[in-house]
């Protein structure tokens, strides 16, 4: 199809000058791979540019908050734009990501100065016949096998397979011919000599030598086919001993296709498909580095040249780096018995330091890492996937894995417990309300340890995951075992705490705590759903979480903030966003907290509002405000101005270590002991081995899964069960409680 190289319209730019957003005339040239821009339509119709986006290389942001801005960085600068609405911003991103898709994957060889001549497309075109033969050669095999195989269901299956790889050798001989019709397109002597790349067309026309009529040869252009290319693949002959068609090929037919950016019943100044022959540009259009006008200077490149300044102890521990979850499914493991007797090993009157390991498998991390070695991976993980993409089944590289599981993670919720269980210390409904928002605020800063932003282990179906914490100021008070507890080691005054996966489509983790003594017990559950932004990636939480202080009968519903990876092409680190409600339907009661992401332009990282309101009013008795890995101060109420008073400093509260059975004592099934052999690997930094690891999990898993599906089996889980649109612990406090009463 015959499409226009060029798209036109306008949108706002931010400048650095002004400080503040400027109307502009923007073209998008597909072929050159530029986004110019004007200060206006006329002054485009003139070829006065005012600066340009080189498009190479590129990649484009969005932000999850907004819908109509958007960045290109590129040449270590982002350049940031808006749109009219989310409509506008779609069409823009739609076609500036085909043009960087083109320009980035053709040019790659460009970059060492390689220019693809016949010879190297020979090459290539001798290699696919050969791999072609030699499953031509195995596909004969199969009809042995087809013959000698006196098992029907075995036959059916091989029959099937024989069926899918013909249809896919067909498949292969129709693109080699087609190959070499566009080979013998090529003019052979200019290619040689490197003389022409039809690769790198300049101002949306490829260039003609001196010589050369409107007749030229290209590559990669194939207009005409052989009347039925499939009434050549009659015999067993490969394609190379196939006749060819010559075909010449006009300039008019060379124009590359663009997508249609405007859709149907356009609008102006909606973005317009325009032709390009009015368009006035230098023969030298595309420039070497992205440029502006020097007041017109609006990109920032802060994020590229102040990575050292990225924020420690910033990952959420509720999600964030929860990325790109691993096709993996189901454990044909037994459902647990959570009153068997502890391992011997912990009933020999060993001491609690030989029982429990503190360790963190990250505490040995290098601080200040980049993934600047790796980024050609990061690059090309980013080339396979498009904006807004759900990344669900896109596995990322082992390099970046955080070296425990995403359940382990939800753990750090209570790296404070003490505040957790002082909840319900507190005598009045007011207090207990603040209390819950002092321990919400206080429970993401622990789940990063380092600068450098990693993502856990997405947890396989079944997993489990198991700890306990002691209480600062009480170790030796109420030390007996809560038996029919979560955790039967834990005592009456520790916070236990278990996680499970409880679902792999979509993944959903569940997890639940209590603290016997304290009367107070917490169950929530998340469905991470993960999406690419570009030079970011974004990762939503949906679900809930409750805080129950059993002896008021009290219940605190709280929902949990989105998580984003920034940077991911130098120093990633996560910030959180979004709107989170807390609410007691007893006391009437509730706290709004809102957790800023960082403006493109100043502004300060993971600052944190919130306010607490009284039963029926709208005005708040608390706010509070800081930076939710940092200092936190509240508000005064009455607005007279004086000094704020301190809420809560997460700098200086000490961490509890969480205690988790040593390897040998735990389940196969639980997640420390799953993940080792990953975990082990990736600490000595062998990522072959990691990789292989993490795949033997993933393929038993999946194995599993087939094997239930085949007998008709659904998956059960182990201690949490499904109640409307929540998962609950089979066995929480509040039960358990209940039922010793009557």
């Amino acid at each position: 199809c015959n499409m226009a190289s060029i798209m036109e319209g306008p949108l706002s730019k931010w400048t650095n000058v002004m400080k503040g957003w400027q109307y502009r005339w923007f073209v998008l040239d597909y072929n050159a791979g530029l986004l110019s821009y004007y200060t206006s339509k006329d002054k485009m119709m003139r070829g006065s540019r005012r600066g340009c986006v080189r498009l190479r290389g590129a990649v484009i942001g969005i932000d999850d908050e907004d819908d109509s801005t958007f960045t290109i960085t590129v040449d270590q600068k982002t350049f940031h734009f808006q749109a009219r609405d989310a409509d506008e911003r779609e069409k823009w991103i739609n076609a500036l990501e085909e043009t960087i898709l083109r320009h980035t994957h053709q040019l790659r060889g460009a970059e060492s100065g390689f220019v693809p001549s016949v010879q190297d497309f020979d090459k290539k075109l001798a290699e696919a016949d050969a791999y072609l033969q030699i499953l031509i050669d195995q596909l004969k095999l199969l009809d042995d096998k087809i013959q000698n195989c006196k098992d029907e269901e075995q036959r059916k299956k091989i029959e099937n397979l024989k069926e899918t790889t013909s249809n896919m050798v067909e498949s292969i001989k129709h693109c080699i011919v087609l190959l070499q019709i566009a080979k013998d397109q090529t003019n052979e002597e200019k290619h040689a000599n490197g003389l022409v790349s039809t690769i790198n067309p300049v101002n949306a026309i490829y260039q003609t030598g001196p010589q050369e009529p409107s007749i030229i040869s290209t590559m990669p252009i194939q207009t005409a086919l052989p009347p039925d290319p499939s009434q050549l693949y009659k015999s067993e002959a490969r394609p190379s001993s196939l006749p060819v068609v010559s075909v010449g090929t006009s300039v008019e037919d060379l124009q590359t296709p663009t997508p249609n950016s405007t859709g149907s019943g356009q609008s102006v100044p909606s973005s317009s498909v325009t032709s390009p022959s009015h368009v006035n540009m230098s023969p030298n259009t595309v420039p070497d580095f992205s440029y502006s006008s020097s007041e017109d200077e609006f990109y920032d490149a802060d994020e590229f040249y102040q990575s050292n300044s990225s924020p420690k102890r910033c990952l959420a521990a509720s999600m964030t780096t929860e990325v790109l979850t691993l096709s993996s499914t189901g454990s044909s493991l037994k459902r647990p018995n959570t009153t068997e007797s502890l391992d011997s090993s912990m009933s020999n009157g060993t001491n609690d330091a030989d029982q429990f390991d503190t360790n963190d498998d990250r505490d040995d991390d290098p601080e200040g890492e980049s993934v600047e070695e790796h980024k050609s991976v990061i690059m090309h993980l980013l080339s396979q996937v498009r904006l807004g993409m759900d990344l669900t089944k896109v596995v990322l590289p082992t390099f970046i894995l955080e070296r425990r599981s995403l359940l382990e993670m939800y753990a750090d919720f209570f790296a404070h417990p003490d505040l957790f269980v002082s909840i319900a210390d507190q005598k009045d409904p007011k207090d207990r309300m603040v209390q819950v928002v002092k321990w919400y605020l206080s429970a993401f800063h622990a789940g990063r340890k380092g600068s450098v932003a990693k993502k856990p282990y997405n947890p396989i179906l079944g997993e489990i995951f198991l700890c306990h914490w002691d209480i600062p100021g009480f170790e030796n008070e109420n030390v007996e075992p809560v038996a029919e507890g979560p955790v039967p080691w834990a005592a009456k005054n520790n916070v236990s705490f278990v996680a499970e996966q409880v679902s792999h489509h979509p993944p959903i983790s569940a997890f639940y705590a209590e603290c016997y003594c304290k009367r107070i017990q917490f169950n929530a559950h998340i469905w991470t759903k993960s999406k690419f932004l570009g030079m970011s990636i974004g990762v939503h939480n949906i679900g809930q979480g409750c805080v129950s202080c059993l002896d008021y009968d009290e219940h605190y519903i709280l929902t949990f903030p989105n998580g984003y990876g920034r940077s991911i092409l130098t120093v990633p680190w996560v910030e959180l966003g979004g709107e989170c409600n807390i609410t007691c339907s007893k006391t009437g009661y509730s706290a709004t907290i809102i957790f800023h992401t960082k403006p493109f332009y100043g502004g300060k990282k993971h600052r944190v509002t919130a306010e607490v309101f009284p039963p029926n009013e709208r005005k708040a008795f608390c706010s509070i405000e800081g930076e939710w890995n940092g200092v936190m101060y509240t508000k005064s109420p009455t607005g007279i101005s004086q000094e704020n008073a301190l809420f809560i400093d997460t700098k200086k509260l000490p961490i509890v270590k969480k205690k988790v059975r040593k390897l040998e004592d735990q389940q196969e099934y639980e997640s420390r002991r799953l993940w080792k052999d990953v975990t082990y690997s990736l600490k000595v930094k062998d990522i072959d081995s990691a990789t292989e690891a993490k795949h033997r999990l993933e393929e038993r898993q999946r194995a599993e899964a087939r094997e239930r599906k085949e007998q008709e089996k659904s998956w059960e889980t182990r201690l949490f069960h499904e109640d409307g649109e929540c998962w609950i612990y089979d066995d929480p406090l509040l039960k358990r409680l209940a039922t010793d009463k009557h």
